[in-house]
C-alpha cells in the first residue's frame, strides 16, 4: 500500500500563507538591511522586495538615513539607481558619502519646494513616486509622505510597489501607527542615543515582536566632533537647542 502523503504546510501551498507562530516566507529573498539582528526578524531575511516598508518617525533625523544607508549603497553598487522623494531638509553630501553612498548617482526629487508664486502640492510627489515604482528600473526608493495620507492613496502605492524588484521605503508621522496601512511591513523608530536606534516592529508577516530591536548606527559625528562634545560636557556647557522645522505650506 502506498504511503499516505505528508500534510502540506501552509507556506508550501502559497508563499503568502504562514502559520501564526512563524515568520512569513517572502516571494523573493529580502534586501539585507546590513544589520544582522534586524534581518533575523524580517520575513525573507531583509527588507521586502515588491512591497512597501513603512517607517514611522517622531521627527525627521532620528537615524532613519543611517538605518537605510547599507541597503541603499548596496543597490548603487549593483549598478541601480537610488531615488529620494521630498526629504524634509537639505541633505549633506559629505555625510551621505561617509555612509557609503555615491552622491553623484543619487537622484533627489523635490516637489514641495516653493516656486513663486505657488507651492507644488504633495500629490505631485505621490504621482512621481508611483511612476518610479511602476517603472521597474530603480534599485531603491525612499519617500517622505505628506501627513494624514488617506488609506486608499497608500494602497495605490503598495499596488505599484509590486512591480518594483527592490526595497521601497515610505516615511510617515508616528501618529499614523493608529491607522490601518496596506504596507506589509511597518516599523516605528526612536532614537536610543546619539548613535543608536530602537525599532518597534508594528506589523510583519509573522508573529508580533514584543520587544524593540536596538541597533548601533554608524557615528554621525567625526572623532574631532566627539572630542569637542566631551570637552563641552566636562565644562557643563549647555547644548544648543534643536530647531524644529514646520511645513506651513
Amino acid at each position: 500500500m502506498d504511503a499516505m502523503p505528508a500534510a502540506l504546510a501552509p507556506q508550501d501551498l502559497h508563499p503568502a500563507l504562514w502559520l501564526g507562530h512563524q515568520l512569513g516566507r517572502a516571494r523573493d529573498d529580502g534586501v539585507s538591511s546590513g544589520f544582522a539582528a534586524l534581518d533575523a526578524q524580517l520575513p525573507g531575511r531583509g527588507w521586502p522586495r515588491r512591497a512597501l516598508t513603512e517607517l514611522l518617525l517622531p521627527r525627521p533625523g532620528v537615524g532613519e538615513i543611517r538605518l537605510l544607508a547599507p541597503s541603499l549603497a548596496a543597490a548603487q553598487r549593483s549598478g541601480r539607481l537610488v531615488m529620494l522623494f521630498d526629504p524634509p531638509a537639505q541633505l549633506s553630501a559629505w555625510a551621505l558619502a561617509q555612509l557609503g553612498l555615491d552622491v553623484g548617482q543619487l537622484l533627489v526629487v523635490q516637489t514641495r519646494q516653493r516656486l513663486a508664486p505657488q507651492v507644488l502640492p504633495g500629490a505631485d510627489s505621490l504621482w512621481a513616486f508611483e511612476q518610479a515604482l511602476k517603472s521597474g528600473h530603480v534599485g531603491a526608493l525612499v519617500a517622505w509622505l505628506p501627513p494624514r495620507l488617506r488609506a486608499e492613496r497608500l494602497r495605490r502605492l503598495q499596488l505599484a510597489a509590486q512591480a518594483h524588484d527592490g526595497a521601497a521605503f515610505v516615511m510617515r508621522e508616528l501618529a499614523a501607527a493608529e491607522r490601518p496601512s496596506a504596507a506589509p511591513l511597518r516599523l516605528s523608530l526612536r532614537a536610543a542615543g546619539p548613535d543608536a536606534l530602537a525599532l518597534h516592529l508594528l506589523k510583519r508577516r509573522g508573529p508580533p515582536l514584543e520587544t524593540p530591536i536596538t541597533l548601533e548606527l554608524p557615528p554621525v559625528l567625526s572623532e574631532a566632533a566627539h572630542a569637542r562634545r566631551r570637552v563641552e560636557r566636562m565644562a557643563s556647557v549647555p547644548s544648543l537647542a534643536v530647531a524644529t522645522f514646520v511645513d506651513v505650506g
